[in-house]
């Protein structure tokens, strides 16, 4: 099957933004047929109650299986569907799965970035039930966009989705796999025209056009823009600096972006879970039901007491254990001074900026996802910022540097649900102005860059991208933000190298041949290519050799495979070949070796 990009179609009718989020999805979209073209939120159907369908703005990302019999006959019938769906997608399933969490599936985002485990298997959910069948993240993000594209087909049916440009948005910090398998799912869900987008580049749109003609009275050249995108599920850091184009008009460079985290507003659901249940059974714990139930309900306390005009207390009624549902339930008072303590001195401590994140062992283990050791938002934001200190400035830029320290920001754009809490947002910023104490005594705080929806933001902007790639609206210049490397032996060596495949600054589209080297490649037989990438080591070019250093780099998952080429001369028989590497349209990377005849220049490797 190919996936085919947009520009080798015919302009659709529609551009299509979804944001394929950890706890809810969205979705906008264009009609470019209109000389006055606005982005529309698109209200997905879905089951909100047994025999309730009704279009709401977000899709809540969870799936959920039914068992024979559990629901009256009909009660789940989509107008789509001439049979009831086996499988439970949004605010029912989220809703329904409190009840057997044993049968429902969430944060497939988080697992579809988890290299530790094999992402195309059979994985989820992840404490499952006995009769329930396990599906891979890869399947279970396919379930949401394939009811995201039938929702769309009943509302447009002669201008399906299949046939629209799709922009889908992903994190900026996702690896290559994850993005390959996002595409993958896209895929499975039966899309065909789809590109990427990263998800602080899309809210950056969605200010961009939320703002009209106005935006260029908030920003000027020189200035360096922070998106900090929190989400329920990851924490994303991207820079933008601003620079003045030939034509004397702004341009926007995205030239950092930050390691990926699995830390969010679900992070602050359970620890704050973790903690009341503390408080209801000291010496044990809840049933599986009941500890469901109550995170749940930790995300409405969350919400409500760090919320604007947050009352001083909240009284959490759960219910029983078993079959004692009434009369056996559980009470507890919960004061708003006991979750600021808890949330926001726990995930935004206030710390200097040469603070660094605490490497231990994350307390949830329990739940299968790796994340992130340390729970300071505030660390990680300090170590990016320090380290990207001179991130897309020249050398000669970087001599000028001299009115403030370079690691400041002039703005910042904050995104996603977890900033939906002022209280959250005041705290972070209060804490970035503090490492810069000359700089904010003389400037004042950081610029505050604002969206209006913050749930359907990401989806905004990736309707307005799907734009700029027909010409219209303001572009992000966005070349790769990290560096990739191929492992390979030096001539017999023992000790590993990597050797620079694609820079950072690669554009799309953009093809790198490494011709300076030779390598030589074990043919008919097992092989692997060892993958590392770094978010640091920007300065690399292609070609370049350098010692496995995992401080820098950080380790992908190996491509393995079997090469059949020519003759069959003999066991160990290898091949020169030069290695070729490309920025696909679409956002992912593609790698191949080209065989070379006779003698070439340069140094060998083995592979």
């Amino acid at each position: 099957m190919v996936l085919k990009t947009s520009s080798e179609m015919r302009p659709s009718p529609y551009v299509v933004g979804i944001d394929l989020g950890t706890t809810n999805s969205s979705v906008a979209f264009i009609d470019p047929r209109r000389d006055d073209w606005q982005v529309e939120t698109f209200a997905i159907n879905q089951l909100v109650a047994p025999g309730q369908v009704e279009a709401r703005e977000t899709l809540p990302s969870f799936l959920y299986q039914g068992f024979e019999g559990e629901f009256p006959k009909e009660a789940l019938r989509l107008p789509w569907h001439a049979e009831e769906p086996k499988n439970l997608v949004g605010f029912l399933a989220r809703d329904h799965g409190d009840s057997a969490p044993g049968r429902v599936i969430s944060s497939a985002k988080s697992w579809l970035c988890h290299s530790g485990v094999d992402r195309t298997s059979e994985l989820l959910p992840w404490h499952a039930a006995t009769d329930v069948r396990r599906i891979s993240p890869v399947e279970a993000s396919a379930s949401y966009l394939n009811h995201i594209r039938q929702s769309w087909n009943y509302a447009h049916p002669t201008e399906p989705l299949q046939e629209q440009d799709v922009v889908l948005t992903l994190p900026a910090s996702f690896d290559e796999v994850a993005r390959e398998l996002t595409i993958k799912a896209a895929r499975q869900a039966g899309l065909q025209s789809v590109v990427l987008v990263e998800e602080p580049q899309a809210a950056f749109y969605a200010w961009i056009y939320g703002r009209g003609d106005l935006w260029q009275q908030s920003v000027s050249p020189g200035q360096k823009i922070l998106v900090c995108d929190i989400g329920g599920g990851t924490t994303d850091f991207t820079l933008i600096r601003v620079r003045e184009a030939k034509d004397g008009k702004v341009q926007f460079h995205r030239v950092s972006v930050g390691p990926h985290l699995i830390l969010g507003g679900d992070n602050l659901d359970l620890t704050l879970a973790k903690h009341l249940e503390q408080r209801l059974v000291p010496e044990g714990q809840l049933e599986p039901r009941q500890w469901s139930v109550l995170v749940r309900m930790c995300r409405r306390l969350k919400e409500e007491l760090l919320g604007e005009d947050a009352p001083d207390e909240r009284t959490l009624n759960l219910p029983g254990r078993g079959s004692k549902l009434l009369g056996g339930g559980l009470q507890l008072d919960v004061r708003r001074d006991e979750v600021e303590k808890l949330l926001i001195d726990g995930f935004l401590p206030r710390v200097d900026l040469n603070a660094k994140p605490i490497s231990r062992s994350s307390g949830f283990q329990e739940f299968g996802l790796p994340y992130a050791p340390d729970a300071a938002i505030t660390r990680y934001l300090a170590q990016f910022l320090t380290a990207h200190r001179f991130a897309g400035l020249s050398e000669q830029e970087q001599q000028q540097e001299k009115e403030h320290d370079p690691a400041r920001p002039d703005a910042v754009l904050f995104n996603g649900g977890f900033f939906a809490s002022a209280v959250l947002q005041s705290r972070l910023l209060e804490t970035l102005s503090s490492w810069f104490p000359d700089s904010t005594q003389e400037y004042g705080e950081p610029q505050v860059l604002q969206n209006d929806r913050l749930d359907l933001a990401v989806a905004h902007g990736a309707a307005y991208y799907a734009m700029v790639r027909r010409g219209e609206g303001v572009k992000i210049a966005a070349g790769l933000a990290r560096t990739y490397y191929v492992g390979a032996g030096q001539g017999g060596s023992e000790e590993p190298a990597a050797v620079c495949l694609v820079p950072a600054r690669a554009e799309p589209g953009e093809r790198i041949d490494l011709k300076k080297l030779l390598f030589q490649l074990r043919i008919r037989e097992p092989v692997q290519f060892p993958l590392f990438v770094s978010s640091t080591r920007l300065t690399d070019n292609p070609g370049d050799i350098l010692k496995v250093d995992l401080e820098q780099l950080r380790k992908l998952p190996p491509i393995r495979t079997v090469i059949e080429s020519g003759k069959k001369n003999g066991p160990n028989e290898t091949l020169s070949v030069q290695l070729h590497a490309q920025l696909t349209e679409i956002g992912t990377m593609e790698m191949w070796c080209g065989k070379v005849r006779g003698r070439a220049a340069g140094s060998s490797s083995s592979m």
